[in-house]
């Protein structure tokens, strides 16, 4: 099964951090089932500061299949989805965490992460968390 990682578990994983979510990354990396989107691969270079590490990251992560995951037409779909969420007094800090989200639920991808923002999308829209 595909799934997206969102930024913070790729950046656990390449700064070598041990855990569950990490393994479970690496065997999906291994088995080349891992989705990387436009907003994750902007998100995951922007932090690099060498020109060495940028340059090795970003030709591991141009292996991957990459995805846009934004458009006129998907901002007005997560613009719904995030409304609904903030009609319940619930509000998504990060426009990113909106996106990412928004682009699982409407593909339906699980999304591999550990932010608490995807909570109500997971128990309002049926996105699956890993």
């Amino acid at each position: 099964m595909k799934l997206v990682a969102d930024t913070s578990v790729w950046v656990d994983f390449l700064n070598g951090v041990e855990s569950d979510k990490c393994k479970l990354f690496d065997f999906h990396l291994e088995n080349d089932l891992v989705i990387v989107g436009d907003l994750i691969l902007l998100e995951i270079l922007r932090g690099i500061r060498s020109d060495k590490n940028y340059n090795k990251t970003k030709s591991e992560l141009d292996s991957f299949v990459q995805v846009s995951m934004l458009s006129p037409e998907l901002a007005s779909e997560y613009a719904g989805f995030y409304r609904i969420l903030r009609k319940k007094g619930i509000t998504v800090r990060k426009s990113g965490d909106i996106i990412v989200a928004g682009y699982c639920i409407i593909h339906d991808l699980p999304l591999l992460q550990k932010d608490r923002d995807f909570k109500p999308y997971e128990k309002r829209f049926g996105l699956r968390l890993l």
